[in-house]
């Protein structure tokens, strides 16, 4: 008789399937074992509309994204298993022209589905969650998208405010399942969904009123017993990433402590944009990073943008009346690999998911090409992390163009008007870089200008010291490099996203990066001493107690708490317009829009020299002529050219 297992006992290999077993092939059990069902459950997350292998920005094929591709892979995973599931993690809604281009469309109805609903549905998903960027276009628009899914979509953690629910906030789905002798079994498979807290944050100017969250981790310790009694096996849509941190209450990126809480069979992740099981989770309490567990609990994360479709292969055994998990393997298929800088496609386009989407692609292809202006200049993002930054200092000049007529005649025209944004596309993959031509500007490039096509212009209150501050949390993006040192030095944290790297138009400043950060990769105060020196207004240093209005976007105003210093400052401009609209706008209003405006921030000068480098597109090579204190250093990390930069 076979050893009884318990439900957490869990084996097999990350990124290999266990032999026959975990393909649904085993032969029938000995005459008096239990008899065992083989299960795959398949996972998308962060697709963010990218249907097609294709790059709406620079106008070609680009064989790293794609559910397109991804259902290439799933339709493949499929045919190797009796028995599977199809499950997406949220953030599918949002996130790049063709969804903006569907969402200026007639809403969405029973008679007019969502696209990437249509597309699910023809999939044959089980379940869905939703992410943060679900609510970017309003609660309206979405529940309009949902109410076109024939299957259930689940939310564990928001609530219409007041306490009534806003989703079903789980469902069990009851399937009939051939078991390794051939038998039909009744399984019983929950699914419970949840989404960050922060989307009250994120997204306030659109739900504040409407919604309300809780914690991940207390929604689920409330609702997981009396679910799990319900069902044989129990599976976690969780939009967040694994956070090794303490758990506190409120937690972003809960996936690693949501594993914590009894019941569970697989934690389905996402949110972070990473791969998991994968080498980048390596060393964390809690985490086996190799075989996929979180706190024991088989997980998976499977990319971004259908960079991969995640998977897990679940052995259950017949433990009375109930179906137990025996043992339990995790992997993710990608759909490229990079050999030496170039990009291998590994699954190619479904013709059906093509098809279905290729009207609205090919709107979304005209409706970007539309001119809106012209520049007299090349705007490229190459050099960003040298300061040389054009891009985003034409998007703050266009900012502060359009929020000074918005704020004449209001209590704060008087004070000086300041612009912030933030590196957007300065290397987040290969291809993430702005590189636009002089001459005509259309609005596909715009959007590469600024990709975040929800976020909406508005301003805070500061204080000169408030501003020093906030230019402090942003410089932790560069790590402390020794002058004595004589090899070149990486400059960029690479665990600091760009998007938090905040560049302030309207002020000089320096960057010492020979300092410590005086904010650590978490926000937190960690060191006395400031990165950010001369920090002057119209050529005299800032004077802490002077007010300014700084235009930002809702993002960053809504979640200036993270910000310690911010977290008091008042909000002054609500704006009716998106950031990315306010570029536009600009655009339209002159012939020709200047493609040099003057660059705030330098490094400080190190007493000896000293190399740092960084990572830049390509086509960088092309572009480094006559900017002093640059070097070609050779091929960085795949797909990137390394830039080198004196310090002196």
């Amino acid at each position: 008789m076979a050893t009884k297992l318990s439900r957490r006992t869990v084996l097999g290999t990350a990124g290999a399937l266990a032999g026959s077993t975990a393909l649904g092939l085993t032969t029938a059990s000995g005459e008096g074992e239990a008899p065992r069902i083989e299960l795959r459950l398949l996972e998308t997350s962060d697709l963010h509309m990218f249907v097609l292998d294709w790059d709406y920005y620079h106008a070609k094929l680009d064989p790293t994204v794609g559910f397109s591709n991804v259902a290439t892979l799933i339709r493949k995973a499929r045919s190797e298993a009796a028995n599977t599931l199809l499950f997406d993690n949220g953030d599918f809604l949002q996130g790049n022209p063709l969804a903006d281009y569907v969402a200026h469309q007639p809403a969405p109805s029973a008679a007019n589905i969502h696209p990437i609903i249509a597309l699910m549905t023809d999939l044959g998903y089980d379940a869905i969650g939703l992410g943060n960027h679900e609510f970017n276009y309003g609660l309206e628009f979405l529940e309009n998208t949902l109410a076109g899914a024939p299957f259930p979509v689940v939310c564990a953690n928001v609530a219409r405010a007041g306490g009534a629910p806003f989703l079903p906030p789980h469902a069990i789905l009851t399937r009939t399942l051939k078991d390794t002798a051939g038998s039909e079994q009744q399984l019983r498979i929950g699914v419970i969904g949840f989404v960050p807290p922060q989307i009250m944050m994120w997204d306030k100017a659109r739900l504040d009123g409407k919604l309300e969250t809780s914690d991940i981790v207390l929604a689920a310790k409330k609702l997981v017993p009396e679910l799990r009694a319900k069902c044989d096996v129990l599976v976690a849509l969780c939009h967040a990433g694994i956070n090794a941190d303490p758990w506190v209450e409120g937690m972003e990126n809960a996936a690693l402590h949501l594993a914590a809480v009894p019941g569970f069979d697989l934690i389905l992740t996402g949110h972070s944009h990473r791969v998991f099981p994968g080498p980048k989770y390596a060393g964390r309490e809690g985490v086996d990073a190799v075989a996929g567990r979180l706190n024991g609990v088989p997980a998976i994360m499977p990319g971004f943008w259908g960079s991969h479709l995640g998977l897990a292969d679940l052995t259950l055994k017949r433990d009375g009346d109930r179906w137990s998990v025996e043992k339990a393997s995790v992997e993710t298929r990608p759909i490229y690999k990079r050999d030496q800088g170039k990009v291998e496609p590994l699954a190619a386009r479904d013709a059906a998911v093509a098809a279905r989407i290729m009207s609205a692609h090919d709107a979304t292809v005209a409706w970007v090409e539309e001119p809106v202006g012209s520049t007299d200049g090349p705007l490229h993002s190459y050099f960003c992390w040298a300061g040389f930054d054009p891009p985003t200092a034409l998007v703050n000049a266009a900012q502060t163009w359009y929020a000074r007529p918005l704020l004449a005649g209001t209590p704060f025209a008087g004070l000086p008007l300041l612009s912030s944004s933030s590196l957007f596309r300065a290397g987040y993959t290969p291809d993430s870089f702005i590189d636009i031509a002089p001459g005509k500007t259309s609005l596909r490039q715009v959007a590469d200008l600024y990709i975040y096509s929800s976020n909406a212009v508005t301003a805070l209150k500061v204080t000169g010291a408030q501003i020093h501050e906030w230019l402090e949390y942003s410089a932790r993006a560069f790590n402390t490099i020794d002058p004595a040192q004589t090899a070149p030095q990486a400059l960029v944290d690479k665990r600091i996203p760009s998007y938090n790297f905040d560049i302030i138009s309207g002020l000089e400043y320096r960057i010492d990066v020979t300092r410590p950060a005086r904010y650590d990769g978490k926000g937190q105060l960690s060191a006395q001493n400031r990165r950010i020196l001369d920090l002057r207004f119209e050529g005299a240093p800032i004077d802490p107690a002077r007010e300014f209005v700084v235009v930002t976007n809702n993002h960053r105003a809504d979640s200036r708490g993270s910000i310690a210093a911010l977290a008091a400052c008042p909000i002054v401009l609500r704006a009716p317009d998106t950031n990315q609209d306010a570029v536009v706008r600009y655009f339209k209003s002159q012939p020709t829009v200047a493609a040099q405006h003057a660059f705030p921030w330098s490094f400080a000068q190190t007493g000896r020299p000293a190399t740092v480098y960084f990572d830049s597109g390509m086509a960088a090579p092309d572009h480094i002529a006559g900017r002093p204190g640059l070097a070609l250093l050779g091929p960085g990390e795949p797909g990137y050219t390394r830039i080198g930069l004196t310090l002196a």
